[in-house]
């Protein structure tokens, strides 16, 4: 049994104030309400993600631990921006560590790594497609951070999304699809260790011990 109450702020949120939720991304605050569980009386935030056509409740007092925080300032959108236009870094790992990786970047509800996400998947058209998976992470990554952008600008999420492929396209010049994938990206991590490509995933550089033999 619940029961809505008319407080409206609660640990510096209050109702009708757009949030970010670390695993669902932009949501906004509908209500604070009671709800008995197992004999307690927990006091909650009532969260609807129109997006996703959701409703989450979180414990008020839980709120901050599970890393539910407001909306950037603009200045930190700005500092987002400007990653999206860096040189992406693709670490010579397993495709499969570095999704992990990417999902949880998406997952941190951090601007910053989002946008990292954003810069690193993102294929210009003169650049080979994306794979399948590649391509779910990167429009999951871009999603996430163009609902932020929207919000703080107050704008639609479809202006926010050409906000941001457009200072993508201030990057480095891309490198068309006959070009070596090895001077696409700055390749960060172990040269050594080698490289699973997905179909349609261009295959990583070789090493130069690889070269050499």
């Amino acid at each position: 049994m619940s029961s809505q109450k008319k407080a409206s702020s609660r640990h510096g949120f209050r109702t009708g104030e757009s949030i970010v939720y670390p695993a669902h991304g932009v949501g906004q605050i509908v209500a604070i309400e009671d709800q008995e569980v197992a004999g307690m009386t927990l006091e909650l935030f009532v969260i609807d993600f129109e997006k996703d056509k959701m409703r989450l409740k979180v414990p008020v007092a839980k709120a901050e631990a599970v890393g539910m925080r407001k909306l950037s300032e603009t200045d930190f959108v700005e500092r987002a921006l400007k990653v999206v236009q860096g040189r992406a870094r693709v670490k010579k790992t397993m495709w499969s560590r570095r999704a992990q990786e990417y999902d949880a970047k998406i997952n941190s509800g951090d601007l910053i790594q989002i946008a990292e996400v954003v810069r690193d998947l993102y294929r210009a058209e003169s650049q080979p497609e994306q794979s399948y998976s590649e391509r779910q992470l990167y429009e999951a990554a871009l999603g996430r951070m163009a609902r932020e952008l929207a919000a703080v600008n107050e704008v639609s999420d479809t202006e926010a999304v050409q906000l941001i492929e457009l200072n993508l396209n201030k990057g480095p010049k891309r490198l068309p699809k006959n070009a070596e994938a090895e001077g696409e990206a700055e390749t960060v991590g172990e040269a050594d260790e080698p490289v699973e490509a997905e179909a349609g995933e261009p295959a990583a550089a070789e090493t130069e011990q690889e070269k050499a033999a």
